[in-house]
């Protein structure tokens, strides 16, 4: 199909392989990465960015695996057009002339108010029309399919579901609508011959009444099939659902790595001697003795040179070691007043704002505020899910594949390459100050408004039990939540629609190395013109208006009290939120690294609960 066209970075976390879509005409399943066709003899647009691919390859084992861009739209290209193919799914539908529910005996049911339609394959549905004698009639597709956690998606086997498997009578299907709410348990699906099945009963957690999961994977090919099989049985799943299909992405900051440049020189110097040092750690004092290697190695202590020498023998770059965020933070925070380079075309410029122009009491917890004039981020989608959503760690990694309750699905069969966007930018990063927080966590107020929180995730943690998943602590819901009203308050003041910002959380804990360190980035995500227009740049300037309108905004939100005395323990509906609801703190969740989970205004500011635990307080 060529109709339908969406925004490259849409392809990498709502519209992506596997995803389904509803057109004009239908509605389709993404094809897989073997489905994306790029122009015959242009080379193909790779994405270049070492620290993402160097992660990406030692998560997948692909050593040669590489980042390509979305093909491009091209409506004047001559030939074989460039573009994803997409399959028509699913394969059954609903005819939209309403027909009378009759009962057995062939009549009209007497005071029946619901809606019957018929249901059909899409053997019987040519240009989608329904076809019944001379009369021809338009069809929808059902908007019902079958999933398991593995990422598989079918059609619901109709005629099996309604009568039981093994049983099929073959007489016309239909589904009936006793109300206009939509709710499962008003529809059932219904066979001529009397039969018939409410909805409901496929809804019903751990029901096999779909049977087992047929393996299909639709986005791979038309009719394909996971070679492995699959022992899970099908779960009801409402193909427009915002449950059905979540991206996993990972994403990274070009900054150069401090550490890296020592990889970089013994790499070069591998083949003049240095292999031997992988062998023989005692040689590196002859190898230094060579003048062109001692020059190149000046300034590198001997702790450098063999740490550097044992990842690159075993295959490591530096950064991978390292985790995404260590590397963002220490280029952030710990780097002269100016960082990177003014250029155009550049992907890193960053400035201190002088502490005169930030400085009030409300932002004595803060230690540095940073502009930055131009950033590159580049995201890399790996797979997805269904049902349930897989956030990155607090680190900036990925989550350990066998710490999921769910599996996730590929992109394609042999994945050599993944889908990637690059979005360039500006931002707002916030050092706070290490001491002060610590001090804070060790608060009694604090120490209880953890416990009711960690209470909260032990029950979420009950629903998902082979989960690893861990309760990131009291900084991290403290500057998640922060950056959530600092995100809006900018959005409000500045015209940034709430989708166009993004946040980017750094706590990371201390190590023989480094002190805990925190901070925030609020930057913008969007590749459109919105995300490059200075504007939050000069935001940064009147950071301590931003920051005081957050702070009040936070105070009292348009839900309480109900939102203030939220008990996480109790109120399954958030078992990972305190207070925190869509009145106060709930963010677009392209716009949230965790997908608006670990947020509580409680730790942040006096709420109308008045518990005490609240990190700033405003004079």
């Amino acid at each position: 199909m060529q109709k339908g066209e969406v925004r490259s970075s849409q392809l990498l976390t709502t519209f992506g392989p596997g995803a389904m879509i509803d057109l004009p005409d239908g509605s389709v399943i993404v094809g897989g990465l073997e489905n994306w066709h790029y122009k015959a003899g242009e080379p193909p647009p790779f994405v270049d960015e070492p620290r993402l691919i160097a992660k990406l390859r030692a998560r997948l084992n692909k050593p040669t695996l590489k980042l390509k861009l979305p093909p491009a739209s091209n409506d004047d290209y001559q030939g074989s057009k460039p573009g994803i193919t997409v399959w028509r799914f699913p394969r059954w539908f609903l005819v939209q002339k309403p027909e009378p529910v009759l009962g057995p005996d062939g009549k009209p049911l007497p005071g029946y108010k619901g809606t019957r339609r018929r249901l059909v394959h899409q053997s019987r549905v040519t240009k989608s029309k329904y076809k019944d004698g001379n009369d021809a009639y338009e069809v929808v597709p059902v908007r019902f399919v079958r999933a398991c956690a593995h990422g598989h998606v079918d059609d619901i086997e109709w005629p099996a579901f309604v009568h039981g498997h093994g049983n099929h009578c073959g007489g016309d299907l239909f589904l009936d609508e006793k109300s206009t709410t939509g709710a499962l348990v008003d529809i059932e699906a219904a066979c001529s011959c009397g039969q018939r099945r409410s909805l409901a009963n496929a809804a019903v957690k751990n029901s096999r009444a779909l049977g087992l999961c047929s393996a299909a994977r639709p986005w791979i090919g038309s009719y394909s099939r996971d070679p492995k099989g699959c022992k899970e049985y099908s779960r009801l799943l409402i193909r427009s659902a915002s449950n059905a299909y979540f991206s996993q992405t990972l994403s990274v900051i070009s900054i150069p790595d401090k550490k890296s440049p020592v990889d970089e020189v013994v790499r070069q110097l591998w083949d003049q001697g240095m292999s031997t040092v992988a062998e023989n750690p005692a040689t590196l004092a002859v190898i230094k003795s060579i003048p062109n290697i001692a020059a190149r190695l000046a300034g590198i202590s001997d702790s450098e040179i063999l740490a550097s020498v044992k990842r690159i023998a075993a295959g490591v770059e530096a950064f991978v070691d390292r985790p995404v965020k260590d590397v963002e933070f220490e280029a952030f925070a710990d780097s002269a007043d100016e960082v990177g380079s003014d250029k155009p075309d550049g992907d890193f410029y960053a400035r201190r704002l002088p502490p005169a122009e930030w400085q009030a009491p409300w932002m004595s917890s803060v230690k540095n505020v940073v502009m930055v004039h131009r950033l590159r981020e580049v995201i890399s989608q790996l797979g997805f899910t269904r049902f349930e959503s897989t956030a990155t760690q607090i680190n900036g990694e990925l989550p350990d594949e066998l710490s999921l309750d769910i599996q996730v699905a590929p992109l394609a069969d042999n994945v050599e390459w993944l889908p990637a966007v690059e979005n360039r930018g500006e931002g707002v990063f916030l050092v706070f100050d290490e001491k002060q927080i610590s001090a804070w966590i060790k608060t009694e107020a604090v120490g209880r408004r953890l416990r009711v929180l960690e209470k909260g995730y032990a029950e979420w943690l009950r629903t998902h039990a082979s989960s690893k998943r861990v309760f990131p602590g009291g900084a991290y819901y403290l500057l998640h939540t922060f950056a959530h009203l600092l995100m809006t308050s900018i959005s409000l003041d500045c015209g940034y629609s709430a989708s166009s910002l993004r946040e980017r959380i750094y706590c990371l804990p201390a190590d023989g190395t480094a002190p805990s360190r925190y901070g925030v980035l609020i930057y913008t995500g969007s590749s459109d013109a919105e995300g490059t227009l200075g504007g939050l740049v000069e935001a940064a300037r009147r950071i301590k208006h931003f920051v005081r309108k957050a702070l009040e905004l936070a105070a009292l939100c348009s839900n309480d009290p109900i939102c203030a005395h939220h008990n996480p323990g109790e109120h399954d509906h958030a078992p990972l939120n305190g207070a925190a609801c869509h009145g106060c703190l709930l963010v677009p969740e392209t716009s949230c690294e965790q997908r608006n989970e670990f947020l509580d205004r409680a730790l942040v500011v006096p709420t109308v609960e008045n518990i005490g635990a609240e990190f700033f307080s405003l004079p």
